[in-house]
């Protein structure tokens, strides 16, 4: 069959979805028990109420956000960078100078404040290093560039206390949209490119083009509908596929650092993520990607199968930062 807007379509009879057997009991419950639908979109001009959106999603996302940040033990402090708050997080255990550059997810509207400072608490147990958490702008008060300039303010002061190969940057979600970008900009701006990126789950591509916005569509429990409306409210009138906005149609033949990418089999941006992975190969970039079985947006929490990506993960960021006995770049090659 064919559809006037869209071109040939593939008409698929309703069905039941059984959660795979082989998961451990943990992430077979979190698969069980759908998350909380996105909220009802309000009109783009309507700002008070998108501030409202923002809040009640801010409230509801914290309290989980504590119970992971609360697992690591570090020191946090709170410094002004150039006019941009940064959640500086330094574990107990640090090893060395390396430093992670994090911008936060929250579906490029929600996640900052305690919630930036929580993320960043969460990242730096994962990688082991110290943390800096952008707490960068977003709408509906401050739509594109704000959020990317000010990673950029971050990233540009980094680089004066810190050479390029000691910082990887870093981002899952909506983070996994602005941390790419900002790297685009920093290298379309002449500075030096960080020593990796890291893309969680990535919101690359706000066109929403990818195959899995409409097959996976009602089996990502966690992710349970398009961002559309918040797309367009982010964006600000700015064409969706400026890669600047979009990162996922950047030109990577002009340089890209060694990426890490990470989705699931039941991830909405399960394409966002293979498709980032294919245009950084086309163009000779080192990149890894990691599809977990059955895995949605949010990937198991609290489950085994998160620690095969923390080890995953952390083998990467090591490799790169040169921790251990594999060396820069020795597996993140593969």
């Amino acid at each position: 069959m064919e559809n006037a807007e869209t071109g040939p379509v593939l008409r698929v009879p309703a069905r039941e979805i059984p959660i795979p057997v082989g998961l451990s009991p943990q992430a077979q419950a979190q698969l069980a028990h759908p998350g909380p639908a996105n909220p009802e979109w309000p009109p783009l001009d309507d700002v008070d109420a998108w501030r409202a959106v923002v809040a009640r999603m801010d409230e509801g996302g914290l309290a989980g956000l504590r119970m992971m940040a609360d697992q690591v033990e570090a020191d946090v402090e709170e410094i002004d960078v150039d006019g941009v708050r940064v959640h500086v997080i330094t574990p107990r255990d640090v090893v060395d100078d390396a430093v992670y550059l994090e911008v936060h997810g929250g579906a490029l509207l929600w996640g900052g404040g305690q919630s930036c400072a929580a993320m960043g608490r969460i990242m730096a147990g994962l990688v082991r290093a110290k943390v800096w958490a952008v707490d960068y702008r977003m709408p509906p008060d401050h739509p594109y560039p704000a959020g990317v300039d000010d990673c950029l303010t971050a990233y540009r002061a980094l680089l004066r206390e810190h050479p390029p190969e000691r910082i990887i940057v870093g981002g899952a979600s909506a983070g996994g949209n602005l941390a790419p970008a900002m790297v685009l900009r920093a290298r379309d701006e002449g500075l030096p490119l960080p020593a990796a990126v890291v893309l969680m789950t990535p919101e690359l591509d706000l066109t929403e083009s990818g195959d899995t916005f409409s097959t996976l569509l009602g089996v990502d429990t966690a992710l349970t509908s398009r961002l559309m409306p918040a797309n367009l409210l982010y964006a600000g009138g700015h064409d969706l596929t400026d890669p600047y906005v979009s990162p996922l149609f950047g030109d990577f033949t002009k340089g890209f650092p060694p990426t890490f990418l990470q989705s699931g089999t039941r991830d909405l941006f399960l394409s966002n993520t293979v498709r980032m992975h294919r245009a950084l190969r086309s163009a000779g970039i080192a990149a890894d990607l990691h599809v977990f079985e059955a895995a949605t947006h949010v990937m198991f929490m609290f489950a085994p199968e998160a620690e095969d990506r923390t080890r995953e993960l952390r083998a990467f960021v090591d490799g790169r930062w040169g921790r251990g006995n594999d060396g820069p770049g020795s597996a993140a090659d593969r």
